[in-house]
């Protein structure tokens, strides 16, 4: 593990099939987005998230912006990572335990090209609270689609 990476989880009710579909669907990221930058999918494409996928974002910190990302990492029903320009990572690693799925959404900076500034304006430490909302609004929209 790069000492560049922090990592949240949360054991979630349900299969990591359930989980995974949401995280493969970019349309979704608006609604588990704990951030609040992600405002919209610019994802025409209804074939789920794979290996080189590519998938845009309306995006918004400060001023309204878009962003495209890369699928980088794969495992069906198990691991997804993607990147967009500044190569940094978003990842999921999903997990079977009693009582659901252990899923580890973890940012990694150790890809970036400018890890530097990934630390001069804070991201590491501002990321994980912003990241345990996510996971709790994942859990939210997986536990709550068969209702």
């Amino acid at each position: 593990m790069s000492e560049r990476q922090v990592s949240v989880r949360r054991t979630i009710p349900a299969p990591p099939e359930s989980i995974f579909a949401v995280l493969a669907d970019a349309s979704q990221h608006p609604h588990i987005d704990g951030s609040g930058t992600v405002k919209a999918s610019r994802d025409t494409d209804p074939e789920p998230l794979r290996l080189g996928s590519r998938f845009g974002m309306d995006m918004k910190i400060g001023l309204p912006y878009r962003i495209s990302n890369e699928v980088v990492e794969f495992e069906q029903d198990r691991l997804i990572a993607w990147q967009h320009f500044g190569g940094h990572r978003w990842r999921y690693e999903l997990s079977p335990v009693d009582g659901g799925t252990e899923v580890v959404e973890t940012f990694d900076w150790s890809t970036s090209r400018a890890p530097w500034f990934i630390e001069l304006v804070g991201y590491p430490r501002r990321h994980p609270p912003a990241m345990a909302a996510t996971l709790e609004r994942l859990e939210g929209v997986v536990t709550t689609a068969g209702d």
